[in-house]
């Protein structure tokens, strides 16, 4: 088996409480994160990231909050150093989801499911209204609530931050979140029935 663009090479398990299998790490997943994270290319040099809040941020996306493995800025990564640490943490992203959910998901709903944990958090993912439409066995209703509430307005498209002066969380909007999500919904929705 040759050995897809980004480095890093699918796998497949057996789910034995969904009562089925799934491929973890696949090549659509793994493109939409470049796609969303880095672009065309990975980012070797480590980065604040300014929409969030200045958290250091390596290759596509790679954060204290998706791995061990110490990421400081200004720090300079290697390809291979970024396909290791993906490869480990995108896995621990998908298989902290998958005790979420209580049918065995579609390709692409598990695909976007984890593009959002990994963007928001797997506990985000596991209790969003997405998941509860999922486990429903609502597919299409779930990949819509990735972008939009029942009620049609975005959801997880907003930045956050404690307000210095009354101690309050104040929500900012992020265009680019919101085209994420959008996307996510399409490609989550693609080849259900």
């Amino acid at each position: 088996m040759n050995a897809p663009r980004s480095g890093i090479q699918p796998k497949v398990i057996w789910v034995a409480a969904l009562g089925g299998a799934v491929t973890l790490l696949s090549p659509a997943l793994i493109d939409h994160l470049q796609r969303w994270e880095s672009g065309k290319g990975r980012v070797l040099t480590v980065y604040a990231d300014k929409l969030a809040g200045g958290l250091p941020t390596v290759c596509n996306g790679l954060t204290r909050h998706v791995t061990a493995t110490p990421i400081r800025v200004g720090d300079r990564w290697t390809e291979e150093q970024c396909i290791a640490e993906e490869a480990a943490a995108i896995e621990r992203v998908q298989r902290a989801l998958l005790p979420c959910f209580k049918r065995l998901p579609p390709p692409s709903v598990l695909d976007m499911a984890s593009s959002h944990a990994w963007n928001l958090g797997a506990a985000s993912t596991c209790t969003s209204g997405a998941m509860q439409a999922w486990n429903r066995g609502e597919w299409q209703h779930g990949c819509q609530r990735i972008s939009r509430g029942d009620d049609g307005r975005l959801v997880w498209s907003f930045t956050s931050h404690i307000d210095p002066r009354t101690g309050e969380k104040v929500y900012t909007f992020v265009q680019g979140l919101a085209n994420r999500r959008a996307d996510e919904t399409v490609k989550c929705g693609e080849g259900l029935t």
